[in-house]
Protein backbone atom coordinates (compact mmCIF):
# COMPACT_ATOMS: atom_id res chain seq x y z
CA UNK A 1 0.00 0.00 0.00
CA UNK A 2 1.45 3.38 -0.98
CA UNK A 3 2.18 6.01 1.65
CA UNK A 4 -0.49 8.39 0.39
CA UNK A 5 -3.15 5.68 0.32
CA UNK A 6 -2.25 4.46 3.80
CA UNK A 7 -2.49 8.03 5.14
CA UNK A 8 -5.98 8.33 3.66
CA UNK A 9 -7.06 5.10 5.40
CA UNK A 10 -5.64 6.30 8.72
CA UNK A 11 -7.63 9.52 8.37
CA UNK A 12 -10.94 7.73 7.84
CA UNK A 13 -11.83 7.16 11.53
CA UNK A 14 -11.30 10.83 12.29
CA UNK A 15 -13.33 11.87 9.26
CA UNK A 16 -16.18 9.52 10.17
CA UNK A 17 -16.30 10.83 13.75
CA UNK A 18 -16.09 14.43 12.58
CA UNK A 19 -18.85 13.96 10.00
CA UNK A 20 -21.13 12.45 12.66
CA UNK A 21 -20.48 15.25 15.14
CA UNK A 22 -20.74 18.11 12.65
CA UNK A 23 -24.10 16.84 11.47
CA UNK A 24 -25.44 17.96 14.86
CA UNK A 25 -23.21 20.98 15.58
CA UNK A 26 -23.21 24.49 14.02
CA UNK A 27 -19.48 24.49 13.33
CA UNK A 28 -18.16 26.45 10.41
CA UNK A 29 -15.23 24.31 9.40
CA UNK A 30 -14.54 21.88 6.56
CA UNK A 31 -12.63 19.10 8.33
CA UNK A 32 -12.12 17.01 5.22
CA UNK A 33 -10.65 19.96 3.36
CA UNK A 34 -8.25 20.64 6.21
CA UNK A 35 -6.99 17.05 6.21
CA UNK A 36 -6.60 17.13 2.44
CA UNK A 37 -4.53 20.33 2.61
CA UNK A 38 -2.50 18.97 5.53
CA UNK A 39 -1.71 15.81 3.59
CA UNK A 40 -0.11 17.86 0.80
CA UNK A 41 2.14 19.57 3.37
CA UNK A 42 3.67 16.50 4.90
CA UNK A 43 3.46 14.23 7.95
CA UNK A 44 3.90 16.97 10.58
CA UNK A 45 0.99 18.98 9.23
CA UNK A 46 -1.20 15.89 8.91
CA UNK A 47 -0.42 14.72 12.44
CA UNK A 48 -1.14 18.20 13.77
CA UNK A 49 -4.44 18.44 11.90
CA UNK A 50 -5.56 15.05 13.20
CA UNK A 51 -4.62 15.98 16.77
CA UNK A 52 -6.47 19.27 16.48
CA UNK A 53 -9.61 17.61 15.16
CA UNK A 54 -9.49 14.98 17.91
CA UNK A 55 -9.19 17.70 20.56
CA UNK A 56 -12.09 19.67 19.10
CA UNK A 57 -14.25 16.55 18.91
CA UNK A 58 -13.55 15.84 22.58
CA UNK A 59 -14.25 19.46 23.56
CA UNK A 60 -17.50 19.70 21.63
CA UNK A 61 -19.73 18.63 24.53
CA UNK A 62 -18.13 21.00 27.04
CA UNK A 63 -19.40 24.42 28.02
CA UNK A 64 -17.65 27.55 26.76
CA UNK A 65 -15.21 27.60 29.67
CA UNK A 66 -14.23 24.00 28.92
CA UNK A 67 -13.76 24.78 25.25
CA UNK A 68 -11.50 27.72 26.10
CA UNK A 69 -9.36 25.53 28.36
CA UNK A 70 -9.12 22.72 25.82
CA UNK A 71 -8.03 25.00 22.99
CA UNK A 72 -5.65 27.00 25.16
CA UNK A 73 -3.99 23.87 26.57
CA UNK A 74 -3.73 22.20 23.17
CA UNK A 75 -1.67 24.94 21.58
CA UNK A 76 0.29 25.97 24.69
CA UNK A 77 1.43 22.40 25.27
CA UNK A 78 1.93 21.31 21.65
CA UNK A 79 3.61 24.36 20.12
CA UNK A 80 7.05 25.70 21.04
CA UNK A 81 7.56 29.44 21.29
CA UNK A 82 9.99 30.72 18.65
CA UNK A 83 10.26 34.11 17.00
CA UNK A 84 9.48 34.61 13.32
CA UNK A 85 13.13 34.90 12.34
CA UNK A 86 13.81 31.44 13.74
CA UNK A 87 10.74 29.81 12.23
CA UNK A 88 10.22 31.68 8.98
CA UNK A 89 13.40 33.69 8.41
CA UNK A 90 11.24 36.81 8.47
CA UNK A 91 10.94 39.74 10.85
CA UNK A 92 7.14 39.44 11.00
CA UNK A 93 5.03 36.56 9.71
CA UNK A 94 1.52 35.58 10.80
CA UNK A 95 0.96 31.86 10.35
CA UNK A 96 -2.33 30.17 9.66
CA UNK A 97 -3.38 27.38 12.06
CA UNK A 98 -2.17 24.66 9.71
CA UNK A 99 1.16 26.40 9.11
CA UNK A 100 1.65 26.60 12.87
CA UNK A 101 0.88 22.91 13.33
CA UNK A 102 3.20 22.02 10.46
CA UNK A 103 6.17 23.90 11.96
CA UNK A 104 5.36 23.05 15.57
CA UNK A 105 6.65 26.44 16.63
CA UNK A 106 5.55 30.06 16.41
CA UNK A 107 5.33 33.38 18.18
CA UNK A 108 2.51 35.01 20.13
CA UNK A 109 0.54 36.10 17.06
CA UNK A 110 0.52 32.55 15.74
CA UNK A 111 -0.76 31.13 19.05
CA UNK A 112 -3.55 33.73 19.26
CA UNK A 113 -4.60 33.24 15.63
CA UNK A 114 -4.77 29.44 15.94
CA UNK A 115 -6.84 29.68 19.13
CA UNK A 116 -9.18 32.20 17.48
CA UNK A 117 -10.00 29.96 14.51
CA UNK A 118 -10.25 26.84 16.68
CA UNK A 119 -12.82 28.46 18.98
CA UNK A 120 -14.80 29.67 15.99
CA UNK A 121 -14.79 26.07 14.75
CA UNK A 122 -16.29 25.01 18.10
CA UNK A 123 -19.16 27.41 17.57
CA UNK A 124 -18.19 30.30 19.85
CA UNK A 125 -19.61 33.57 18.48
CA UNK A 126 -17.12 35.65 16.52
CA UNK A 127 -18.28 38.81 18.28
CA UNK A 128 -16.96 37.47 21.59
CA UNK A 129 -13.44 36.77 20.32
CA UNK A 130 -10.74 39.38 19.73
CA UNK A 131 -7.05 39.27 19.08
CA UNK A 132 -5.46 41.87 21.33
CA UNK A 133 -2.17 43.60 20.54
CA UNK A 134 -0.66 44.75 23.82
CA UNK A 135 2.47 45.95 25.56
CA UNK A 136 4.03 43.98 28.39
CA UNK A 137 4.42 45.97 31.61
CA UNK A 138 6.45 43.93 34.06
CA UNK A 139 9.26 41.46 34.44
CA UNK A 140 9.61 38.15 32.67
CA UNK A 141 9.56 37.16 28.99
CA UNK A 142 9.22 38.74 26.54
CA UNK A 143 10.33 41.64 28.79
CA UNK A 144 8.84 45.01 29.81
CA UNK A 145 7.77 47.29 26.99
CA UNK A 146 7.76 44.49 24.43
CA UNK A 147 4.82 43.92 22.13
CA UNK A 148 2.65 40.87 22.66
CA UNK A 149 -0.57 39.37 21.33
CA UNK A 150 -3.22 37.39 23.19
CA UNK A 151 -6.75 36.20 22.51
CA UNK A 152 -9.60 37.65 24.56
CA UNK A 153 -13.03 36.07 24.97
CA UNK A 154 -16.18 37.76 26.24
CA UNK A 155 -19.19 35.62 27.06
CA UNK A 156 -21.47 38.65 26.57
CA UNK A 157 -21.18 42.32 25.66
CA UNK A 158 -20.80 43.47 29.26
CA UNK A 159 -18.69 40.58 30.54
CA UNK A 160 -15.06 40.91 31.56
CA UNK A 161 -12.70 39.47 28.92
CA UNK A 162 -10.91 36.20 29.64
CA UNK A 163 -7.34 36.11 28.35
CA UNK A 164 -5.79 33.16 26.49
CA UNK A 165 -2.02 33.64 26.47
CA UNK A 166 0.85 31.44 25.32
CA UNK A 167 3.00 32.86 28.16
CA UNK A 168 0.51 31.92 30.90
CA UNK A 169 -1.24 28.55 30.85
CA UNK A 170 -4.01 29.65 33.20
CA UNK A 171 -6.88 31.55 31.59
CA UNK A 172 -7.27 34.71 33.64
CA UNK A 173 -9.64 37.66 33.56
CA UNK A 174 -8.35 40.90 32.08
CA UNK A 175 -8.32 42.53 35.54
CA UNK A 176 -5.96 39.78 36.71
CA UNK A 177 -3.52 40.66 33.93
CA UNK A 178 -2.36 44.19 34.80
CA UNK A 179 0.90 43.39 32.99
CA UNK A 180 -0.94 43.64 29.65
CA UNK A 181 -1.54 47.13 28.28
CA UNK A 182 -3.92 46.81 25.29
CA UNK A 183 -3.10 48.96 22.26
CA UNK A 184 -5.72 47.71 19.80
CA UNK A 185 -7.87 44.65 19.25
CA UNK A 186 -9.43 43.10 16.18
CA UNK A 187 -11.22 40.13 14.65
CA UNK A 188 -12.62 39.49 11.22
CA UNK A 189 -15.49 41.89 11.91
CA UNK A 190 -13.76 45.00 13.25
CA UNK A 191 -10.78 46.86 14.66
CA UNK A 192 -10.92 48.66 18.00
CA UNK A 193 -8.70 51.04 19.97
CA UNK A 194 -7.64 49.07 23.07
CA UNK A 195 -10.54 46.76 23.90
CA UNK A 196 -13.21 49.44 23.40
CA UNK A 197 -16.77 48.83 22.27
CA UNK A 198 -16.87 50.96 19.11
CA UNK A 199 -15.07 49.61 16.02
CA UNK A 200 -12.48 52.01 14.65
CA UNK A 201 -12.38 50.64 11.10
CA UNK A 202 -12.34 47.58 8.87
CA UNK A 203 -9.45 45.37 10.11
CA UNK A 204 -8.72 43.98 6.64
CA UNK A 205 -8.12 47.45 5.21
CA UNK A 206 -5.75 48.45 8.03
CA UNK A 207 -4.02 45.11 8.62
CA UNK A 208 -2.93 43.59 5.32
CA UNK A 209 -1.17 40.78 7.16
CA UNK A 210 -4.48 39.85 8.85
CA UNK A 211 -6.21 39.82 5.47
CA UNK A 212 -3.58 37.33 4.27
CA UNK A 213 -4.22 35.09 7.29
CA UNK A 214 -7.97 35.09 6.63
CA UNK A 215 -7.34 33.95 3.05
CA UNK A 216 -4.97 31.18 4.16
CA UNK A 217 -7.34 29.98 6.88
CA UNK A 218 -10.23 29.86 4.41
CA UNK A 219 -8.11 27.73 2.08
CA UNK A 220 -7.52 25.34 4.99
CA UNK A 221 -11.23 24.86 5.56
CA UNK A 222 -12.05 27.62 8.04
CA UNK A 223 -14.96 29.85 7.07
Amino acid sequence: MSGSVSRIWLALPVLMLWTLLTSFMPWVWDAQRMLAVAQTRGPEALAGARALQAMLAAAAAQDDAGKLRAVNDFFNHRIAFRDDQQVWGSADYWASPLELLERGAGDCEDFAIAKYFSLLALGLPAAGLRLVYARIDGAGPPGPGRSHMVLAHRSSAGAEPQILDNLVDEIRSASARPDLLPVFSFNREGLWHGIGSQPAQDPTSRLAIWREVLVKAREEGFQ
